[in-house]
């Protein structure tokens, strides 16, 4: 059954104390994006509701005090945000504009940085951040290896570090105090659940691939073909290849799948750029509506249309809105209590049956 979504004051309500209850225990679409980019206040919006146990007592948490940093006012403090991807994608819209909003509401200072998609760049970003002062940092990482020097850096200053929408490969409470996410191997179950009810649980399927180097491809797909296994061994997957989570590549690449798989029954596309590069490139060869069946991630308001308007079969929500629970994270954080090292969200799903009813909550 799918998750129905209220207000983003009483989701976030909801949200927090699930998470902080140890305290007492993805390509042009620039203009597409624009057209609702509202982060935490809109109507219609959709705030992230926390689905980590943590109120069970066996989720892992971090203090200050282990981490070995000091008490602080975050009212005090610079806070500075990491970006990753240019700002031509919903998500990362929505999710740089979520922690605007959040630091205006709260008074506080944000300092920003984008990395347009460059690794090297987002590693030369936080560095930057650094030495302009930042107390705390939030991270949306590129990759999830390569910052030794980043953590190197923050961790001599003891600087408190949160991760939002994808995992670094370090060590929490160390390195970096909490991840906050979706469960993306769950993302990928649900996305072959979608892809079986559409099929009929037989055909070829390809799978455009999210970008090499991060925890969400790897997820993902892990979830998708897990599912598949378990639940339709008539369904085989024929073609891999990434679209690095960009719509121009999602459509090259599935110029090129049609070319080499006329037959193809099903595209599990990682991101819903890709699957809308992959709308683009049925249409032009001629495909007629839910000839092909696509099943993206993401919740995007142009993906959720293309279901209204046949082309796409289901949309798993990965929400983007990360800034509420990301500054009250932190907030409780530099108080001294405690929090989840992992705090997982909640996502809806996007189908024919809600597409159309819903498509005012998706971002």
């Amino acid at each position: 059954m799918l998750l129905r979504r209220t207000t983003s004051k009483a989701l976030l309500a909801t949200g927090l104390a699930a998470s902080l209850a140890l305290a007492s225990g993805c390509a042009k679409s620039e203009d597409d994006g624009a057209k609702d980019t509202s982060a935490s206040s809109g109507k219609g919006d959709s705030g992230q509701v926390v689905a980590t146990p943590s109120a069970a007592g066996d989720a892992k948490s971090c203090t200050i005090g282990q981490f070995g940093g000091k008490k602080l006012d975050i009212k005090g403090a610079t806070i500075g945000f990491s970006q990753s991807e240019k700002e031509a994608n919903p998500f990362r819209i929505a999710e740089t504009a979520s922690m605007k909003a959040e630091a205006e509401k709260r008074g506080l200072k944000l300092l920003t940085a984008n990395a347009q998609s460059q690794f090297s760049k987002q590693i030369s970003d936080v560095q930057d951040l650094l030495a302009k002062g930042a107390d705390l940092l939030v991270i949306a990482p590129l990759n999830s290896d390569g910052w030794g020097p980043v953590l190197r850096t923050a961790r001599a200053k003891h600087i408190p570090i949160v991760t939002v929408d994808r995992k670094i490969n370090a060590t929490p409470c160390k390195d970096y105090v909490s991840f906050i996410g979706s469960d993306f191997v769950q993302q990928g179950k649900r996305a072959a659940d979608r892809m079986i009810a559409s099929t009929g649980g037989k055909g070829k399927l390809a799978i455009l691939l999210g970008s090499a180097g991060n925890n969400v491809t790897t997820e993902r797909t892990k979830g998708f073909k897990d599912e598949l296994k378990a639940k339709a061994p008539g369904l085989k997957v024929v073609f891999e290849q990434t679209g690095d989570f960009v719509r121009e590549k999602g459509q090259q690449v599935t110029e090129q799948l049609i070319q080499s798989n006329p037959d193809i029954a099903g595209i599990y596309a990682e991101n819903d750029e890709m699957g809308l590069g992959a709308v683009n490139a049925l249409k032009g060869a001629g495909k007629k509506a839910g000839s092909v069946k696509i099943v993206t991630v993401d919740g995007t308001r142009n993906g959720v249309q293309q279901i209204v308007d046949g082309w796409m079969s289901g949309d798993v929500e990965s929400n983007p809105r990360f800034g509420p629970l990301a500054f009250e994270t932190l907030d409780n954080f530099t108080k001294g209590q405690k929090v989840a090292q992992d705090i997982i969200i909640q996502d809806s799903e996007y189908s024919k049956d809600n597409a159309k009813s819903d498509i005012g909550k998706a971002f």
